[in-house]
């Protein structure tokens, strides 16, 4: 089963306990709104409601743009419906106004109203610091980035709706490489290179890095820089080669048919090294592993923290 299909059936689940009230942890609005487009269906097209500050309520007919700027009056959108009628409703960024007392009120009188109805709120943030109050009334769903199957799924789709199909092997190697980024990041990257060739295809690995390379300069925890360096260029440390040769098969296709899940990187730790008795190597910063097809970042002399994968070459 894959974590997609995992996820999806942890959210069912949820959804037909009458769980009052879930916090959908993500950035990926448009990702949220359509996986539960897809519960809403699979759960007897329960009516799917969605609701934010600017626009108001969409997705009922002959109300779109009710309760706009009005939190307190998002709450009553379900009130209308008939009883017995399946519902979620979608609130956006409304984690904001949960310290207002009136609305932590009335969120927590939902709580007891809702058990007894077949309709769910949905709040969707990337963060949020619950108050007290509603640690016992709100179901955190931590939703994680796009499994490399969802990724295949959607580049795919793209590259068809292009023109332009994608061998087999090509869009394996395009899904791992994206393995880590959003979905949103994912349809940006695949854009790009569709106005820049009108294709998708290998060419867009080194876009697939700089992505990445930009996504670790964001963290302003690590640095990465492109490295040309092979084992090759690197005196002794005979043992160590022949281990990440042999770690390297961990990346592979082969690994993956197996059943082993894909490693996040490669951690390598010793003792700090005097200066004079550095071991030769390329500035303490980041690199493509030629070995393993991983990313590695460098914190300290010494120290190598695991990044995101990469492409394997």
């Amino acid at each position: 089963m894959s974590g997609s299909s995992s996820w999806a059936d942890q959210l069912d689940l949820l959804i037909r306990s009458r769980t009052p009230i879930l916090w959908i942890r993500s950035l990926e609005e448009e990702r949220v709104e359509r996986l539960l487009e897809q519960a809403a269906q699979r759960l007897g097209n329960r009516t799917l409601l969605r609701w934010d500050f600017i626009d108001g309520l969409s997705g009922a007919p002959n109300r779109e743009g009710e309760a706009a700027r009005n939190p307190m009056a998002a709450l009553a959108c379900l009130d209308p419906l008939p009883a017995e009628q399946g519902a979620i409703l979608l609130l956006r960024d409304f984690h904001r106004y949960c310290e207002d007392a009136g609305i932590c009120r009335r969120l927590r009188n939902l709580t007891i109203q809702l058990r007894q109805l077949p309709r769910t709120l949905v709040i969707s943030a990337p963060a949020w610091q619950l108050p007290q109050e509603l640690d016992d009334c709100i179901t955190l769903l931590e939703l994680p980035l796009p499994d490399a199957a969802e990724i295949a799924q959607l580049l795919d789709a793209i590259a068809g709706a292009s023109g332009e199909p994608l061998a087999p092997a090509v869009l394996r190697e395009l899904a791992t490489a994206c393995h880590g980024l959003s979905e949103q990041r994912v349809r940006q990257l695949a854009a790009r290179a569709l106005a820049r060739r009108g294709r998708l295809g290998e060419d867009d690995l080194a876009e697939v890095l700089e992505e990445k390379r930009q996504a670790i300069a964001k963290s302003e925890l690590l640095e990465y820089c492109p490295s040309e360096a092979t084992p090759a260029d690197i005196g002794g440390l005979d043992v160590l080669k022949a281990w990440l040769e042999q770690r390297r098969a961990a990346f592979s296709e082969e690994a993956r048919a197996f059943g082993l899940p894909l490693p996040r990187g490669v951690l390598l730790v010793g003792p700090r090294a005097p200066a004079s008795r550095s071991p030769p190597r390329r500035s303490p910063t980041a690199g493509a592993c030629r070995c393993c097809g991983s990313m590695w970042a460098a914190s300290s002399p010494g120290w190598w923290a695991p990044a995101r994968p990469a492409p394997a070459r």
